[in-house]
């Protein structure tokens, strides 16, 4: 059999990986159009069907899948070989692919990265946001940012964030109507915003902890979000409680527009944390950012 082309076999692996040829053609810098006439190029020259397509979906076939098994070390392998060219350079050059939650994209690395970049004009990063906890290795990130109690074990985790807290905020004057909470318990009697998990589609219990003893509380109350500023937006009008991280309701409390309560049961935890494979050599390009981010 002639020797397929490595471009054909690397875009492959992409629409096999994200399902979608509108992703992967983002990724690799073609239209869907281009990068579907290849894949049909493909396996007429292969013999064999590797893309079961719809209307509205892409997805491997068996054989696909096989082929993708084996595809994705040695890609993996080479991406990495590319990478480690870039020590030869005066500077790091190449692309850092990252996945990371909305709280960290748009408060620690719109604050990080612009200076980033402007340091190193020959580094890309693509931000992948998405609240839902990524396999790095399997959706072809680089790295990813988490709370450190996120972090998978396996994986080299290094803090580049101070120490983060969570507060149980409302306004002074729904706790002057209604009471403030002693214990966390106490927070069943108020009507609270929970936040909705989109990697399981249940409620997120709130967590607390005082002297060792850790303690999950779950609340409820007239909005269930996965936005911040939503949540936000429905306690300073007066009318439920809510948790947030403290650094986002700093203003509203030394205004006195909000209040928190329970402080004693919300100590400081890990920030965040930028993790990546168990590899002995990280690329040049990811290496300059953990120091930066870590600076």
């Amino acid at each position: 059999m002639a020797r397929m082309p490595l471009n054909d076999l690397a875009a492959f692996a992409a629409v096999a990986r994200t399902r979608s040829f509108t992703a992967a053609a983002a990724e690799l810098g073609v239209s869907p159009s281009a990068l579907s006439h290849a894949m049909r190029g493909l396996e007429e020259r292969l013999g064999v069907r590797l893309l079961a397509r719809s209307t509205r979906s892409v997805a491997p076939t068996e054989a696909g899948t096989s082929l993708l098994d084996r595809l994705g070390p040695a890609l993996a392998e080479i991406d990495a070989g590319l990478g480690d060219l870039a020590a030869f350079r005066d500077e790091p050059e190449g692309i850092v692919r990252i996945t990371t939650f909305h709280w960290i994209a748009q408060t620690f690395l719109a604050r990080r990265l612009p200076a980033f970049l402007t340091a190193h004009p020959g580094i890309t990063v693509q931000v992948t946001v998405d609240d839902k906890l990524q396999d790095i290795v399997a959706d072809g990130f680089d790295a990813g940012l988490r709370f450190g109690e996120d972090v998978e074990k396996d994986m080299i985790a290094v803090r580049v964030g101070p120490p983060l807290r969570h507060l149980v905020v409302a306004t002074p004057d729904y706790w002057t109507r209604h009471g403030r909470p002693a214990q966390p318990r106490d927070l069943s009697e108020h009507p609270c915003v929970a936040y909705h998990k989109l990697s399981s589609g249940g409620i997120a219990p709130w967590e607390f902890e005082k002297d060792g003893r850790e303690l999950r509380q779950r609340v409820e109350g007239p909005l269930i979000c996965n936005s911040s500023d939503l949540a936000l937006s429905l306690v300073r009008q007066g009318g439920c409680v809510s948790l947030h991280m403290e650094e986002d309701v700093a203003a509203d409390l030394s205004a006195g527009r909000l209040e928190a309560v329970l402080e004693d049961w919300t100590p400081p935890f890990d920030g965040v944390h930028l993790y990546h494979p168990s590899r002995r050599q990280s690329p040049p390009a990811l290496r300059a950012l953990i120091d930066f981010l870590k600076g």
